[in-house]
């Protein structure tokens, strides 16, 4: 069963990547997959098994996402209210204080989350609808703090990287040969560097990339949704989202 051996390779990879020490400027490091575990197996349990024609990679989690409850790009309102997810939260083995984990109760909004899914659902209306052909999974599960800042992981000392990256990078190729889809889509082109490295050689599947819907990003805020849409559309295999999206959005 698909989903089996994406849990197996989620636990597998917490574990590597517990093992990995990181020195300052980071101060705390966060992974959900430990805390939040529950939620997330929940997650691929319901949306992860059988094949999928398109996987959808983000960077890592952010601070009011997956990091409060393991969801990827985890707004609550979205996990809970579309994607009908709930379940226990714990706490980091270290808690930054200027970071709580707060579960469901968050209510700050990540608003990455919340035009990702929003999309989707503007798109396909019921989650099953979309998962049924798709799939959206982090590369990297750790989230690193700087105090308050976040950090993320193309910031971190190419030493430090190395072992992150080569934990990840073996995550990934698990998943996509669980799940065989034609494309594997970069939310981000960091996220697109990495799936296109990790996966080089795979036969059969095709890379692209799409805006990150970050906040933090001028052209995201100018009209993520819009540009997600042109960008899927101008890959020829993903026409079909891109327009239907399109679509939706006018109605």
């Amino acid at each position: 069963m698909t989903a089996r051996i994406l849990i197996d390779a989620a636990r597998e990879l917490s574990a590597a990547v517990d093992a990995l020490p990181f020195a300052p400027p980071v101060t705390h490091v966060y992974n959900p997959l430990d805390y939040a575990w529950e939620v997330h197996r929940r997650y691929l349990e319901r949306y992860g098994d059988g094949r999928r024609r398109v996987v959808f990679v983000g960077m890592n989690p952010g601070p009011f996402g997956m990091a409060q409850i393991g969801v990827p790009f985890g707004e609550i309102a979205s996990a809970r209210d579309w994607l009908g997810l709930e379940g226990p939260v714990g706490q980091p083995l270290i808690v930054n204080p200027k970071r709580p984990v707060e579960g469901f109760a968050c209510a700050r909004s990540e608003v990455s989350g919340q035009r990702l899914w929003g999309l989707f659902r503007a798109r396909y209306g019921a989650p099953e609808a979309f998962f049924a052909e798709h799939f959206v999974a982090n590369y990297c599960p750790l989230v690193f703090f700087e105090g308050g800042r976040n950090l993320t992981p193309d910031k971190l000392p190419v030493a430090e990287q190395r072992p992150l990256l080569a934990a990840c990078d073996a995550h990934l190729r698990i998943l996509v040969g669980a799940l065989q889809p034609e494309w594997v889509i970069g939310i981000g082109n960091w996220a697109e560097k990495r799936a296109s490295e990790a996966l080089a050689g795979l036969p059969g599947v095709k890379f692209g990339r799409v805006l990150h819907p970050s906040p933090a990003s001028p052209a995201a805020n100018r009209g993520w949704a819009e540009a997600a849409t042109r960008q899927l559309t101008e890959l020829g295999g993903l026409a079909q989202l891109g327009v239907c999206a399109a679509e939706a959005k006018r109605r």
